[in-house]
């Protein structure tokens, strides 16, 4: 589930890598690096301002707390998630993300006891930050953000763009940490009153869902976990190689162990087995002439893991992904990636007083 930095490939090339979720090496993240001192104003929206330097009136803006050395340029080798690609496929998300689901995980969070310095969420593989720019915003309170990645490129850029303040006006402020999902304990989710992620949960094994789930039921606290591909993809105007590409990319889903389509029932099993109330609500992206772009680089990724999975196809996926890199271009392709997201109300223990 991957675009990396290189070039797109052009039209007939089938690329040989995996598909486009949000996040997988750079969605693993909980082992906190060093702690640092270092702290940075934010002086407007995306931002790459280096960290340790305040702009004049920082002191008035939230402060973002960074723990472990940020990083201004890319690191030796390329992220496996590109901030382009996160940065392009965030209209999309916002646009699907269940709305659903924001009145029950508010009353979800007025049951908590009540922190002194608001909400503390912990967002799981937050790659650019797109999870956070979407909640915050329709959250009411004080809220910090603690954002969790593999990558320390990727955690400056969410850094730098981090939200600056909740519904009602309070003060949102954010640190990162770097870390591995696998090693994820309860103890890392001390004080939280919300766990959130995105795109991540088809990317998991059993297993680590499994840790997951047990991580927020020892912290009582509920988790939003959105963008979890369901294996259904509808395309307009249909084609005869529509079915074979999407049964190969679900394949391809769930190689070396990964849940896949399979994630969601398997996360809401996970959840109601440690007493959570469970809540799953469709959030598919609906694509048409005006994400042009999103569609073409969404359509080279997907028919692209559909090949790695299944070589055989390479000639026809060439000739397919022709025709419809062609029809997106002219305005006539429409697409819909169904998703699901999945809100998980752990029972209260008392840990987020």
């Amino acid at each position: 589930m991957s675009t990396s930095k290189r070039p797109a490939p052009a039209a007939g090339s089938v690329p040989v890598r995996s598909g486009l979720g949000e996040a997988r090496d750079a969605a693993s993240p909980l082992v906190p690096a060093a702690p640092s001192d270092q702290s940075v104003g934010l002086s407007g929206e995306g931002s790459d301002r280096p960290a340790g330097r305040r702009s004049e009136g920082a002191a008035e803006r939230p402060t973002v707390r960074l723990r472990g050395a940020p990083v201004p340029q890319p690191p030796a080798g390329p992220p496996r998630y590109a901030p382009e690609w996160l940065r392009l496929r965030e209209p999309a998300d916002a646009a699907a993300r269940a709305h659903d689901l924001i009145e029950p995980l508010r009353a979800g969070l007025a049951r908590l006891k009540g922190r002194a310095d608001g909400l503390v969420v912990h967002d799981l593989g937050c790659g650019t930050g797109s999870m956070g720019r979407w909640l915050a915003p329709l959250l009411d309170g004080p809220q910090h953000w603690v954002l969790h990645d593999r990558d320390p490129y990727l955690l400056h850029f969410a850094a730098v763009a981090a939200p600056r303040a909740a519904a009602d006006g309070s003060r949102v402020t954010v640190e990162t940490r770097r870390g591995d999902l696998a090693r994820l304990t309860p103890d890392a989710l001390t004080g939280a009153a919300l766990v959130t992620a995105s795109a991540l949960l088809d990317v998991l094994t059993a297993a680590e869902v499994g840790k997951l789930a047990a991580a927020c039921t020892a912290a009582g606290c509920p988790a939003l976990l959105t963008l979890s591909v369901a294996g259904r993809v509808g395309l307009t105007p249909a084609h005869p190689l529509d079915a074979e590409i999407t049964e190969a990319f679900n394949d391809h889903q769930r190689r070396t162990g990964m849940l896949g389509p399979d994630a969601v029932t398997t996360a809401a099993e996970a959840f109601a087995g440690h007493g959570a109330t469970v809540r799953a609500h469709s959030s598919p992206w609906r694509l048409g002439p005006g994400e042009g772009e999103l569609t073409a680089q969404w359509l080279r990724g997907w028919v692209g893991a559909a090949v790695e999975q299944r070589p055989e196809l390479r000639e026809r996926a060439g000739r397919y992904l022709d025709e419809r890199l062609a029809a997106c271009g002219a305005g006539e392709l429409r697409v819909i990636v169904h998703h699901t997201d999945l809100l998980a109300l752990c029972r209260p223990t008392g840990g987020t007083s």
